[in-house]
């Protein structure tokens, strides 16, 4: 089994193949070189100058005036503020009205939704309880116990 494949007639072969003497064999090696290097000469070009990079131009775009006063600063930080609060206040309105189309998807689905809640809450007040004592743990400096 091994002499089927041994490689070393395949070598002999290629080797006196080689070593023939052909009188093509260094004008198609040289055109065969040639080829890549003219191409590669013509895509990427020689240049010997540089240009000179131009400075480029800044805008500053700027959304207040620069010359506001601190009255102005407040009043437009007190309008913000309200925004965001009406943002967030229908934020948990939305919220809301999914949680009660989920209520009563689950309480037409036979599923008991206020043990499901009750649950939820216990959960998040465990958690809550555990980074609370995760902070204070960190704040002294002192090792967690459990």
């Amino acid at each position: 089994m091994l002499t089927r494949f041994n490689p070393t007639s395949g070598i002999q072969d290629f080797w006196n193949e080689f070593r023939r003497p052909q009188p093509y064999r260094i004008p198609i090696l040289l055109v065969s070189a040639a080829f890549p290097i003219v191409l590669i000469f013509a895509f990427v070009g020689v240049r010997s100058e540089k240009a000179a990079l131009e400075r480029p131009e800044v805008f500053y775009i700027t959304t207040f005036e620069p010359g506001r006063t601190d009255e102005e600063i407040m009043a437009s930080n007190l309008e913000n503020q309200k925004l965001k609060e009406e943002l967030a206040a229908r934020r948990a309105e939305i919220e809301e009205r999914k949680k009660d189309a989920y209520r009563a998807l689950g309480r037409a689905t036979g599923l008991d939704v206020d043990a499901m809640e009750r649950q939820i809450e216990e959960d998040r007040a465990r958690e809550e309880a555990a980074q609370q004592q995760a902070q204070q743990a960190g704040d002294t400096g002192a090792p967690d116990s459990n």
